[in-house]
């Protein structure tokens, strides 16, 4: 019989192309990784990946695997939510610390859909930015759960007694003033942006300087025409003509029909988002919570970079 571990550690396996790295995700070390899908090789009797001394590649079989597994991993999220709700009865309260961009273009799209009210989740929501919210997770706390990003290796630090789930990324994305007679969808060197003016965050801070390092690893070294730390402030000063900024793709989906966004293939960076859970608050309930957060997500952030012709 397949366990359904084997199959989410799989699904982490393919997203981020190695053990390694799906053994960060998850909190396993990289040997219980590649234990996990060598039985689920054994109980499917298929070989999943191609494995060199350098890489793993996703066989065609492991591909199928992954795109049955989501429904079957939802459907038995969902089973268990809908057996714990009959048992108890009542709906679970649940404390949720969610960052502002999340709070804006995600929690709104859950609350609509017709698989809230089936959820049975009594929820308390405290918007702010993850340092406050970490905070909230602590002994003694005022949250049961907290959805944070990390930019890079940026400072953020949790408790080592929370579990961390790794529920998507939200990449960042060079974007223009529709103005400046630049064709959405362009690809650009990031050297020919050095000469325009940029909008970028407040020195000091931690993003800042992941975006500052990446800048001028790029030989990126902006002329700044403002500072700003709000996504979406940035996104007007950048619809008026102020300059050109670097935004994630959430932000992005409610950009303005005046600015552009362009492809500059040296500027790669994301912000990895996480659910941070208190393990005696971790039910089925809230387990189904948060896959349908990352979803979501997965669906906003897919749909939000579309370039649009304004």
């Amino acid at each position: 019989m397949i366990n359904p571990l084997h199959l989410r550690t799989l699904l982490e396996v393919v997203r981020r192309g190695s053990f390694a790295a799906a053994a960060t995700a998850l909190g396993y070390t990289a040997s219980a990784v590649s234990q996990q899908m060598s039985a689920l090789e054994r109980d499917s009797g298929v070989d999943l990946f191609h494995r060199s001394a350098r890489s793993i590649l996703p066989t065609e079989a492991a591909l199928v695997m992954c795109r049955h597994a989501t429904k079957v991993l939802t459907d038995i999220d969902a089973l268990l939510a809908a057996s714990a709700r009959t048992a108890e009865g009542t709906s679970q309260e649940l404390r949720l610390g969610i960052f502002p961009s999340l709070a804006t273009y995600v929690l709104p799209r859950l609350f609509g859909s017709s698989q809230w009210p089936e959820l049975g989740i009594n929820l308390h929501v405290s918007v702010g930015e993850p340092q406050q919210t970490i905070g909230g997770l602590r002994t003694g706390g005022e949250l049961d759960v907290a959805l944070v990003y990390q930019v890079g290796q940026s400072g953020l630090a949790w408790p080592h007694s929370l579990n961390r789930q790794w529920i998507g990324d939200d990449n960042f994305r060079v974007v223009l003033p529709a103005s400046w007679g630049i064709r959405p969808g362009s690809t650009m060197d990031a050297a020919h942006l050095s000469d325009m003016p940029w909008i970028m965050h407040h020195p000091g801070t931690s993003d800042a300087a992941v975006i500052e390092r990446l800048f001028a690893s790029c030989n990126l070294h902006p002329r700044v025409a403002a500072y700003s730390d709000d996504f979406n402030a940035s996104l007007q000063l950048v619809g008026v003509g102020l300059g050109a900024a670097l935004v994630p793709e959430l932000a992005l989906a409610a950009r303005p029909e005046n600015v552009v966004v362009l492809d500059v293939p040296e500027i790669r960076l994301a912000r990895n988002i996480f659910a941070l859970l208190i393990n005696e608050n971790r039910t089925a309930r809230v387990e189904v919570f948060v896959d349908k957060l990352a979803s979501i997500l997965a669906e906003v952030t897919d749909i939000s970079h579309v370039d649009r012709t304004p």
